[in-house]
This record gives C-alpha cells, structure tokens and sequence, in this order.
C-alpha cells in the first residue's frame, strides 16, 4: 500500500502516485476524519466518487449489475484499521481519472440545503408542495424558476402562505429566482417537461415519448451547470429518468469540439427520480391481495420509470409470477389514471420526487438511478458523508436475469 497527504486529507492506494506527497502509514491510519482510496479507471463507465462501503469495491474489475450484488469475500487484504474505516463508513472510494477529482477531498453535504426548482408545471407545483410542508428540517431555501413569470408569481404568492395555524413548525422559504441563478444551490431539480401526450392521445410508452424534447433542454441545462463549475446533485425528475441523467451527463462532459474532457457533472452527481413511485404502485397493488402482500417487507424495485421495470416481490423467497404481476400493474399505472381522464402526475411528484429527494438530503435510504457502468439506473441507495452507496443482496438467479435484460435495454436506447 502507498499513503499520500493532500491538504491534510489522508490517502491510500495499491499503487504509486509519483506526484503526491508520500507519508508514513500511521499518518493515515490515524486521521479521525474519513480518508480516501485512490484509484484509476475510464470515467466513461465508472464513477468519480463513492463510498467504499465494503472491501470488495476497492478494487473494481467492473461497475454494472454487480453493485447490486452482495460480494464475495475479498482476497485481497487489507489493513485491520482500514477495514474497521470502511466498517464505520469512513472512506471515500476517488477515481483520479476525472480532471477534477481533488475536488472530492474537501465537499462536504450541507446542513441546511438550498434547493433550486426548474419547471413549475403539474410535477414541479406538486413537487414544490411537497417540499415546502415536509423539507423544513432539512431545507433552508426552495427557489422556483419556469419561462413562464407568472408561474414564478403564482407559486411564489401561494406556497409562502401554506401555514400550520399556532405551531412552531419549520417551512422554507420560497422565493422566484432567475435561469442565471438555478445553479445557485445545493440540489437543482429538473422538472421540465415538453411533449407529454395529451389525454386520449397515449402512445406505446408515454415516458419514451417524452424523451427528444426532454433532453434538447435538460443538455442546455446540464451545459450550464458545467459552466458554473456546479458541485450540488443534479436530480432529474422528467421522463424518461434514466436516459435524461445519462444524457445530461454525456453533455456536461463534452466541450465545444465534442470531445469528452470529463470537465462537467461528476456522474455521482446526476440522480434520476422515478423509481420511488413505482415501487408505491407495488406497494398499492401488493396490499390488494393476500399472495403479495409480504411485498411490503421483502420485496425491491429496480431500473426504469416504465419499459423495463423489474419489481422483485420478495428477494429471499422470490416468485417469478408474482414479481411479473406486480412489475405489470405498476409499469401501467399511469394509464389507468389517463384512462379516468387525468394526466398521472401527483404520486409520481411526491413519492419519486418530494419524498425521494427528502430522503436523499436525510441520507436515508430510498429509490432513484444512479451511475452504474456508464448508465443510469434505479436501485435502493442512499447518500452518505463518504459518498453514494447501493444497495447490495444476495439476488436471486432468475431476478439477476431481468435485471441485466434491463441493463442491456437501457444500454441500447
């Protein structure tokens, strides 16, 4: 092993770094602050940052569906005080192929969180809603930003005067805001939306039809959260979720020549919230019958808001049946309520977006895509001081089988 010094924050690798500051290994070992482990792999298909919640991740061969696997024990070993870090969640996994990985050394997750919305349309008012009564532990400032000024106006006037009569309970601020100030914050949360179908009008995939018109803004987006130099999380909760982070990515990390330099949103930054609704569809249906109920304690929800859903209903005793039963109930959910005459938009804004963004800014465990192998993808994960961490079990072999189904097929599109 090889323990370096930057700016006081010590760092472990498996191989040297010829231009970093060598120090001895009891240095490092007894930082109280978290340390680092330095690796070195394409940024096309692994992350900038993480946390090195088990031993197995120091030494990544691949990112894909394995992240969602529980590992196999590690050969390699590595030191007893080392191990007890990783144990106590104190290392931070850091990809020095990126450009600007020492950035990663001195961020730090805010106490209060200013939160800057894009896109005041059915989503982004009902998301706004949302956050305005639950988020005032956590949020200090929502700002809300549409083409349309009298939007702006509109929620400005009627989410400041959502009170709770004579008690002391905590809501954040609202407060209209500019497009040169979206990225004036610490979670920016895209909620645009142009070519939705009207009612009636639905075709095969709803989400998917959504996509071109929902990229060409979120790119301009994306563009100028690189211009900014903008280190918050960059939450996608337009459809389709997963293809949305990943061009946003892609665009925030190519320059004028169209060439890849890596220089833009780190991938860790880019979140896509759509899951957390699907599996409240599960959820809802599971309660319905008495075979699918144990849903609520043992099942998970995997991959995208639509096509391509993987609902597992139970991961220790799995049923292929049920598991297609629920995927199918919850993936056509939203054309039941088109079929009433309605447009699907109010548990997706609040149990995908509102609820998932609160348990994010809580790091607690919730559902949305993240990077995994140079796509998006939704899994159980949460945000911790040291990084991202995924959810990983012991899947089952035919639920391994859907879910790299579901990976190739994000992979194609």
């Amino acid at each position: 092993m090889f323990y370096y010094e930057i700016d006081n924050h010590g760092l472990i690798s498996p191989y040297p770094y010829p231009g970093l500051k060598e120090i001895p290994e009891q240095a490092v070992s007894g930082c109280r602050d978290r340390v680092y482990w330095l690796f070195h792999k394409n940024p096309e298909v692994f992350r900038r940052s993480f946390s090195l919640a088990d031993a197995s991740l120091a030494f990544p061969e691949e990112e894909g569906i394995n992240l969602l696997l529980k590992p196999r024990e590690e050969n390699r070993v590595l030191p007893v005080w080392l191990q007890e870090k990783i144990g106590g969640g104190k290392v931070t996994a850091v990809n020095t192929a990126y450009p600007h990985w020492k950035s990663v050394l001195d961020h730090r997750l805010p106490v209060k969180w200013t939160v800057n919305i894009a896109g005041l349309g059915d989503v982004g008012g009902m998301l706004l809603t949302g956050l305005r009564l639950l988020g005032g532990k956590l949020i200090d400032k929502i700002g809300i930003y549409d083409t349309d000024l009298n939007r702006i106006k509109r929620w400005d006037y009627e989410a400041n005067q959502v009170f709770s009569p004579f008690a002391d309970a905590c809501y954040p601020q609202v407060e209209g805001i500019g497009e040169n100030q979206v990225f004036d914050c610490d979670l920016f949360v895209f909620c645009v939306s142009v070519g939705v179908p009207p009612v009636g009008q639905e075709q095969k995939d709803v989400r998917l039809a959504q996509f071109a018109g929902n990229a060409r803004i979120v790119n301009q987006y994306a563009k100028m959260a690189r211009e900014k130099g903008f280190q918050g999380i960059f939450a996608v909760v337009s459809d389709p979720v997963d293809l949305l982070c990943k061009s946003a990515f892609v665009s925030s990390n190519t320059d004028e020549t169209g060439k890849k330099d890596f220089l833009g949103l780190a991938p860790e930054k880019i979140r896509g919230y759509g899951l957390g609704v699907m599996n409240a569809r599960a959820v809802y249906f599971a309660k319905q019958r008495a075979e699918t109920i144990h849903y609520l304690e043992e099942g998970r929800a995997y991959g995208p808001h639509g096509a391509g859903l993987v609902i597992a209903d139970s991961i220790e005793n799995y049923s292929d049946q049920l598991s297609q039963y629920l995927t199918e109930k919850a993936r056509t959910a939203n054309l039941d309520v088109r079929g009433m005459g309605y447009k699907p938009y109010i548990a997706p804004a609040l149990s995908s977006g509102a609820l998932s963004l609160i348990a994010t800014m809580q790091g607690s465990w919730h559902y949305s895509a993240t990077f995994m192998g140079g796509i998006f993808m939704g899994a159980k994960n949460r945000l911790t001081p040291s990084g991202g961490e995924i959810e990983r079990l012991p899947l089952p072999a035919r639920l391994i089988d859907r879910l790299q189904d579901t990976y190739k097929m994000l992979g194609s599109l």
